[in-house]
């Protein structure tokens, strides 16, 4: 056994500036390595006490190269109280074969930039390549952190905002100055859902007390990625949509609140990859990605950070 197990806090893995680019072939990798049956995914397993913390864990593993991500995160929107984010987490990273750890990652930059992946990923596919306006609904965390990656992938000049918290206001658009973009706030969620190309949203759950979207007020030609469980949106908007793409059917099935009517959904994440699913058919179509979590995704960007770290130290 490894007598010292490496820890990659939040600050040396956001000091690997991966790129959007390396995440989305990352990503690829595994999913069609779990269409050959070399890389596999369980479920995720949710704990929901009655306080209101939501406690989850993913798992994951794939055979090239041979590694096991298991990740584990509680949410409490308590912890603001205190100075602490929302939400905390680990990955441990073990050897595929052997079960020997081989490193513990700070789980609050997985869940940020993992989920960013799978959105940008999504995106590829369903988005139009030439999108150039991006809106958020929402500025915290998951906000920036798709900023940074869409603006890899698509030539963005101008980004749209409606949130609630200043502070996270003020960070988005310094961080949208940073990258040489344009920014306003809009006054209400449709004035930024129906102005622009790309939209994110990641509205923390405990802070919606009713669906307040609609994709009636999607652009033509726009792409959603919906990352807060589609809880602020009104579901039976979806049908209105040319395309509406989860994350995982197989997962998707096992789970009883469902993110949207199955009635509505055309195909997966993997379908997309695959090409067994069209991301769209026309410009102008209408398309949304609506997910809860990959675990796929929680094992992409802990093995490419792994393996980043282990060439540093060669």
């Amino acid at each position: 056994m490894t007598k010292h197990i490496p820890y990659y806090s939040e600050e040396e893995l956001t000091d690997l500036d991966i790129k959007a680019q390396d995440i989305v072939e990352t990503l690829e990798h595994l999913i069609r390595g779990s269409q050959a049956n070399k890389a596999w995914s369980a479920p995720k397993a949710v704990i929901l006490p009655p306080d209101g913390r939501y406690i989850m864990a993913t798992l994951a593993a794939m055979d090239e190269p041979p590694l096991a991500a298991t990740k584990s995160l509680i949410l409490n929107a308590r912890n603001v109280e205190i100075g602490l984010p929302q939400i905390n987490g680990l990955v441990t990273l073990l050897n595929g074969e052997t079960g020997v750890p081989v490193a513990i990652i700070d789980g609050n930059w997985v869940t940020a930039i993992r989920t960013a992946g799978l959105s940008v990923t999504a995106a590829k596919y369903m988005a139009n390549p030439s999108a150039s306006t991006m809106g958020f609904i929402g500025c915290g965390v998951q906000a920036r952190s798709h900023l940074k990656l869409f603006a890899d992938m698509f030539p963005l000049q101008h980004i749209k905002i409606f949130g609630r918290g200043q502070k996270n206001i003020d960070a988005l658009c310094r961080a949208a100055e940073d990258l040489g973009l344009k920014s306003c706030v809009c006054e209400t969620a449709q004035q930024t859902v129906e102005s622009v190309d790309l939209l994110v949203t990641s509205v923390t759950h405990t802070d919606v007390t009713g669906p307040f979207l609609s994709a009636e007020w999607l652009a033509a030609g726009s792409f959603a990625t919906i990352v807060d469980l589609a809880v602020p949106w009104h579901k039976n908007s979806f049908s209105t949509l040319d395309r509406l793409i989860i994350d995982d059917l197989q997962q998707e099935a096992s789970l009883p609140n469902k993110l949207a009517d199955p009635a509505d959904v055309d195909g997966d994440l993997s379908g997309l990859v695959t090409g067994k699913v069209n991301g769209r058919d026309h410009t102008e179509d209408r398309t949304a990605f609506v997910f809860r979590g990959h675990a796929l995704g929680d094992l992409a960007l802990s093995a490419l950070a792994y393996r980043k770290f282990e060439a540093i130290n060669r």
